[in-house]
């Protein structure tokens, strides 16, 4: 991988590991593998009032995964699960269709639009993200 791809940007979100770790109670929790690299995320969400309270994540995976785990936990608390959903979406478009950054802060993944093998790292995180929505009791899914 080129230099760019692995900026100071973006190794500095995945080492801040914001969110890192399980929450003690989530109110939903999402696992997903890619089993081409090995990649493994668990997502955690303590989710009442129709937002999102807190994310917890587990990732045993690159350098990609472990930023955008970080980004997520760092930005989906008090937006509810509707917006998140919508930046899931967002950033699946940025990734396999090269649209701009749908957030200032997604921008430090902008580089990896152009290595295709690595977009599935950073959209790993984001899928479990929208596997745990998914799962969440119907009141707060909202």
């Amino acid at each position: 991988m080129t230099h760019a791809l692995y900026h100071e940007a973006l190794v500095a979100k995945a080492r801040s590991a914001v969110g890192k770790g399980r929450l003690a109670s989530p109110t939903a929790s999402a696992r997903l593998d890619n089993p081409l690299c090995g990649d493994r995320v668990t997502i955690d969400l303590d989710v009442a009032d129709g937002s999102i309270g807190a994310v917890g994540h587990d990732v045993k995976g690159c350098l990609l995964c472990e930023a955008a785990a970080a980004a997520i936990a760092e930005w989906a608390p008090q937006k509810s699960p509707e917006v998140v959903k919508e930046m899931v979406n967002a950033m699946r478009r940025m990734m396999k269709e090269g649209a701009p950054a749908p957030e200032p802060g997604m921008a430090i993944f902008t580089p990896v639009q152009s290595a295709k093998s690595r977009r599935d790292c950073v959209l790993l995180p984001f899928e479990a993200l929208e596997k745990a929505l998914a799962g969440l009791p119907a009141g707060d899914a909202s």
